[in-house]
């Protein structure tokens, strides 16, 4: 099981007294109302004629800003050991991943240069502010300066991105060349649908912070940025959801670009689902369901750590809302 701590267990009467297709008709009229560009929390959708409570994995809240840094620290150690043992670490100090600190929010946590994905430890990361200085109480020790350039930019930009994740994977450079949006070809690709952005004007690696500037501007208010010869980029209001949704990406772009070859063999085109089914499957992967998506990751990345990593700080408050 993912880790029980997170768990809340609230099936309200409404939901209990419908039955599973009476509960797929309200949660689709429901979602119409939920804002696409408005963080929102909210448990995975109740299955079933569900009479009894059952358990949920949610976020967790906390009793100080201090706690939310160390379990912040945890799961950012956390994702990168799952880059890393998931190859995208290959390019060395070409991926980087940041979380905000919810003490200093001028300031966030990144990986150190060229330091090994897989075998990080909170301890082993880097504390950083606007102007680009490491500072304590973090791991006073080097970091990417290209990495830096597009995450403070990012971050300035975003206040309500709390992490993002950018490395190099094989098919997200390949697709980046060819200057295109992923298109909705399947279910999986819709969480993106209308929530990602093209970023056309490579200059080169990013150490200046004009370029940050840019390729933040160009992810606007999306989840998602394709970087045109680069990469992707992912932001989210976790560590857990952005790290998850680079790798998903990753994976829809790798399926596209698989359909794409097929279809021109076949000298026919790919099939897209349609506006109103892709924005609907949007709607439903809030942004909280994305951290849920991440935490059978989290578990593996956990035990297979041999104690070096802790399944929770201890900090841990219930979410019910």
């Amino acid at each position: 099981m993912a880790p029980a701590r997170t768990y809340s267990t609230a099936a309200g009467p409404l939901d209990t007294a419908l039955t599973g297709d009476e509960r797929a008709v309200a949660l689709k009229a429901k979602s119409a109302d939920r804002p696409l560009d408005v963080f929102t929390y909210g448990g995975h959708p109740v299955s079933g004629h569900q009479t009894k409570p059952i358990k949920q994995i949610r976020i967790p809240k906390f009793a100080s800003a201090e706690d939310e840094r160390e379990w912040r620290k945890l799961h950012h150690a956390a994702a990168l050991r799952w880059l890393g043992a998931n190859g995208y670490n290959n390019e060395g100090a070409g991926g980087h991943v940041t979380v905000r600190d919810p003490i200093l929010e001028d300031h966030f946590w990144i990986n150190p240069h060229a330091v090994s994905f897989s075998h990080i430890k909170p301890e082993d990361l880097c504390l950083v502010n606007e102007k680009g200085e490491v500072v304590a109480p973090g791991n006073m020790h080097a970091i990417n300066p290209a990495g830096f350039s597009i995450h403070v930019a990012v971050h300035k930009a975003r206040p309500d991105v709390v992490a993002a994740c950018h490395c190099h994977s094989v098919p997200t450079k390949a697709f980046s060349a060819l200057g295109c949006r992923l298109e909705p070809i399947d279910q999986d690709a819709c969480r993106f649908y209308e929530d990602h952005s093209v970023y056309e004007g490579f200059g080169g690696i990013v150490l200046a912070h004009e370029e940050g500037r840019r390729i933040a501007e160009a992810l606007g208010n999306n989840k998602a940025v394709i970087l045109a010869n680069h990469g992707i980029l992912t932001v989210a209001k976790s560590v857990d959801a952005a790290t998850f949704l680079f790798g998903a990406m990753d994976r829809c772009i790798e399926a596209q670009l698989l359909a794409d070859a097929a279809a021109g063999e076949r000298g026919t085109s790919t099939i897209k689902v349609g506006h109103e089914e892709a924005q609907y499957t949007r709607r439903i992967y809030t942004d909280e369901m994305e951290y849920v998506m991440f935490q059978s990751c989290f578990e593996d990345v956990v035990r297979a750590s041999n104690g070096e990593l802790a399944m929770f700080t201890g900090k841990e408050m219930l979410r019910t809302d």
